[in-house]
């Protein structure tokens, strides 16, 4: 009777095993011209697997959030499916690479239920994905899981980094995804992988806002994944451009419980050059925000700190005065070139915006190079700019054309969301900006066009 009994509750268990499962589900999405397909698969969680040609890129990777009140990702039941192509051009206010570009990609929307979907766009030069939340409300996310594996031993271009906190300027390394091990420091993106089939996979992330930036590490096993750093909730200064985190939330982003995610981005090449040339972060941004971009006027500039304010065979002491400035203009506007920028030292101190060197005669000087067609960019530390928003206003009241913020060194949400501020900020009032010390384009300058540039700068 015992047998008979137990036998039976295995019976009921395996019954019911069964049916709280959810059915396997397989989605395949092409790109237009038909190279690249993706696999994704839904069972007890959302995976997907990457084919160029015949060749697979990545196997079983998967993909999912952990929030503060419950998960997503996971178990997931299509309520909807719907496959589109998309096929637009797009002009390029500010023509960076292209005056046009063409946005021309598969599109596989999977709506879960009434709080999430998620979406994948598939183009000939790579694919992407992101969640699409509705939950309403506020929430906070604790974790985003990207994690991605490899079939072979890929080789990895990889800069290394072993804490949030970095310049964006570390070396790139060289190294085997098997070689790449668990305890080793994660890296920022970009990511470039060479498949030993021939391909090159570039990783990063597009249409960030509001959410930090993702760093990736080794699983261990031949795959990476992601990490992301927490939200500061107590801060100090250190100096006049940086500021010590004292104290982290628990999550990384408290944001709006109904948003799009950042796009997860990969772009997928046979030749180096087809890297340079793709358009995937434009193309996975949100539109221009600022309106009118007549004003923005991209160019060259010749850079005081790259030599360190030294001119020789001049009949004036070179340094940090008016007469090497005027040495500058008159050098820029010889060659074509568009502005100089004035590095440290052109104000009395770094905490002080308002006031200049009084070595420069700055408003000589603004006055001097608009008569030789050569605007001014002012260097600032970020944290100089936080604690004196109105210079925006002052300096565009003096004529200066843009601004370079340096020392970020940071890209946890509050810090993205400092971006934003000051591109806006400084859109209002006409100037351009040129970020230092920071993390890799990834979207800003779409909405912001008026953002010129984000360097890393060894």
């Amino acid at each position: 009777m015992k047998k008979i009994l137990s036998l039976l509750t295995l019976l009921l268990c395996s019954i019911a095993c069964v049916m709280a499962a959810p059915a396997e589900k397989i989605y395949k999405v092409t790109s237009p011209d038909g190279s690249l397909k993706v696999e994704v698969k839904l069972n007890h969680k959302i995976s997907y697997t990457v084919y160029s040609g015949d060749n697979l890129l990545l196997d079983d990777c998967t993909l999912s959030l952990k929030l503060a009140n419950g998960e997503v990702g996971f178990s997931p039941r299509v309520k909807k499916a719907k496959t589109t192509l998309v096929d637009e051009t797009v002009k390029r206010p500010i023509a960076m690479k292209n005056a046009e570009v063409r946005n021309h990609y598969t599109l596989l929307s999977l709506t879960m239920d009434d709080s999430y979907g998620v979406e994948f766009r598939v183009y000939d030069t790579g694919f992407a994905y992101r969640f699409i939340l509705s939950k309403g409300g506020e929430i906070e996310v604790l974790h985003e899981d990207f994690t991605i594996n490899f079939p072979a031993n890929y080789v990895a271009h990889i800069s290394r980094t072993p804490r949030f906190k970095t310049s964006y300027e570390n070396r790139y390394t060289h190294t085997t995804t098997e070689e790449y091990g668990y305890r080793e420091e994660m890296n920022y993106l970009p990511a470039l992988l060479e498949a030993p089939s021939g391909e090159k996979i570039l990783i990063s992330e597009a249409n960030l806002r509001d959410y930090p930036a993702m760093f990736l590490r080794s699983t261990g096993n031949n795959g990476m994944t992601s990490l992301f750093p927490k939200c500061p909730i107590e801060v100090e200064d250190e100096g006049d451009r940086s500021q010590k985190i004292l104290k982290e939330a628990d999550y990384i982003a408290k944001t709006s419980g109904t948003r799009d995610l950042p796009w997860r981005m990969f772009v997928v090449a046979k030749e180096d050059k087809q890297i340079l040339e793709q358009e995937m972060v434009f193309n996975l941004s949100d539109p221009n925000e600022i309106g009118d971009t007549s004003w923005i006027r991209p160019g060259k500039v010749a850079w005081d700190w790259w030599n360190r304010w030294q001119v020789w065979n001049v009949d004036f002491r070179a340094g940090i005065n008016f007469e090497t400035y005027k040495y500058y203009i008159d050098f820029a506007s010889k060659y074509g070139i568009e502005y100089i920028i004035m590095d440290e030292g052109w104000a009395r101190n770094t905490r002080d915006p308002f006031n200049s060197n009084p070595d420069i005669n700055l408003p000589e000087l603004i006055k001097y190079g608009k008569s030789k067609n050569v605007d001014i960019v002012l260097w600032l530390t970020w944290l100089t700019t936080e604690k004196n928003f109105s210079l925006f206003e002052k300096f565009a009241e003096w004529g200066i054309a843009g601004v370079k913020i340096d020392f970020m060194d940071r890209s946890d949400q509050w810090m993205v969301n400092f971006y934003e501020r000051v591109a806006k900020e400084a859109a209002k009032h006409k100037l351009f900006v040129d970020f230092h010390g920071s993390f890799k384009p990834a979207g800003l300058e779409r909405r912001y066009p008026n953002v010129i540039s984000h360097e890393g700068v060894l």
